[in-house]
């Protein structure tokens, strides 16, 4: 009966959105490549170099492409950059008409780490979408299917579905929208696509342009969102309440700067009152949070060398109120270039991830065990369907990247990367989802994405030298994806 209600809200919802159902309004995480060409065209000065924030509206990096008059100055893995981004654009923006995604995922060992292309969250998946746009409303309807084959169950969820509305110049939208806040590749500290979405509505700035008034203009581009969400798994709290907001600004060129601010609140055995805890800052013994917050703070700056596009990048949560003495920081740090190759460029990125939180922002050695997504007040944490929020190996974990990542002519990609994993840590008392027990984990994966007209497969390889706990020894897995579009 839940999933006939959920069938016949999809119609209805569907016959009345006809009349003024937009396409995608963003570029939706989960194509590394897309985002690599993105960042590329914004190392060029091509568009705003807001791109640690997504998804990302489709204003405003058309809006900035559209208006260049030439790009024949700029060098060959700029030019295929823009074709793909325009060509992917294209593709996306069915006006006026129906358009329909249907996608499987099958492996017989769902990956350890999940970075910002992750592929299937479990053993087999597959899913049905359609969407019907027109100049101010998208409006897209998703149906999937996943199971693990352990108890021969399996399960239903809308990801994907939303119903977006442009009102000025912004867009409020309602759905299972993913979400990656934060400048890295393999990791984002506060929230990524590694749980699947929750129910959320939201708004988000479609432009990027700066402010107009003196005051305020040196910020630069800028973006925002705000979004409510609602917890609705299995929880010691029933229906936690959850909001994000983040504020993203390139005051100078090259520079990004993101704050960002999550919080849970609400739910079973928890006072609510929203507005007045949401405006609580402090944590003091005669003034107790009753929220579990995060705040971070990320920078990022690109640049190029010779013509050769490189970016170094930060990214830092707080677990307390004050942002520098007893802030309980965890950290990521990255480095990326993009080296040129024949007509395109080959990007390489070294990326760290540590969810050892330390007592003050940079105290390196005097560590608070634990603290990274757990909270005494919502032990369920900062976490989504048993997994976490942010970083896909959860609290008291260490990863060390390496990635390599191109494109060829065809535009095939390729993809290789190797992970040192430290996952959880004996003073840990708090737990891991991912393990019940700390354990380390080399692991290599190989990815090769080839387009087929309306067609794409994507295969990957992965090895590994031991497992999360209670499975142990060396392991192997195969991954494919298949995609079609209508």
């Amino acid at each position: 009966m839940g999933i006939f209600r959920v069938v016949i809200g999809c119609v209805a919802a569907l016959w009345l959105g006809l009349a003024a159902a937009n396409a995608s309004p963003w570029a939706e995480v989960g194509d590394s490549q897309l985002r690599s060409d993105i960042q590329i065209l914004a190392q060029a000065g091509i568009i705003d170099d807001i791109t640690t924030q997504w998804p990302i509206p489709w204003a405003g990096v058309l809006g900035r492409l559209r208006g260049q008059i030439t790009l024949a100055a700029e060098p060959p893995f700029v030019q295929e950059a823009a074709r793909r981004v325009m060509a992917y654009a294209k593709s996306q923006m069915h006006r006026n008409t129906f358009a329909g995604n249907v996608t499987w995922d099958f492996t017989n060992d769902v990956g350890v780490v999940r970075g910002f292309d992750g592929l299937g969250r479990n053993k087999g998946e597959n899913q049905a979408s359609i969407e019907y746009m027109n100049e101010d409303t998208a409006l897209r309807i998703s149906v999937g299917a996943w199971t693990d084959y352990t108890g021969r169950s399996t399960h239903y969820d809308p990801d994907g579905s939303y119903i977006a509305q442009r009102i000025g110049g912004a867009v409020v939208y309602a759905g299972y929208i993913s979400q990656w806040w934060g400048p890295g590749w393999i990791s984002a500290l506060s929230l990524s696509n590694n749980a699947r979405p929750f129910p959320q509505v939201g708004i988000e700035r479609m432009s990027t342009a700066p402010f107009r008034t003196p005051l305020l203009s040196w910020m630069g581009p800028w973006q925002m969102q705000f979004l409510v969400g609602w917890l609705d798994d299995e929880r010691v709290s029933m229906n936690t309440a959850y909001n994000g907001l983040r504020f993203t600004f390139n005051p100078l060129p090259g520079l990004q700067i993101g704050l960002a601010r999550t919080e849970e609140l609400c739910g079973e055995g928890h006072p609510c009152v929203p507005i007045a805890e949401y405006f609580q800052f402090t944590n003091q013994a005669n003034s107790v949070n009753r929220t579990n917050d995060e705040g971070v703070i990320d920078i990022h700056y690109a640049n190029q060398t010779n013509g050769v596009p490189w970016e170094i990048y930060t990214q830092e949560m707080n677990e307390d109120s004050n942002p520098i003495i007893h802030s309980v920081t965890s950290h990521l740090f990255g480095a990326s270039v993009w080296l040129p190759m024949t007509r395109n460029a080959m990007r390489v990125t070294l990326e760290y991830t540590d969810t050892v939180p330390t007592v003050d922002i940079f105290s390196f050695g005097d560590v608070d065990h634990g603290a990274a997504y757990n909270n005494f007040q919502y032990v369920d944490g900062m976490r989504y369907r048993g997994r976490t929020l942010g970083f896909s190996l959860d609290s008291d974990s260490r990863l060390l990247s390496l990635q390599a990542a191109w494109a060829d002519g065809n535009d095939w990609t390729y993809e290789l990367s190797l992970h040192h994993a430290v996952i959880s840590n004996p003073n840990n008392t708090t737990g891991n989802v991912v393990t019940t027990a700390p354990v380390i984990v080399n692991l290599a994966e190989a990815r090769l994405g080839i387009p087929l007209h309306k067609w794409k497969l994507e295969l990957a390889a992965r090895v590994q030298d031991d497992q999360p706990r209670p499975d142990k020894g060396a392991t192997g897995a195969l991954e494919a994806a298949l995609s079609y579009n209508f």
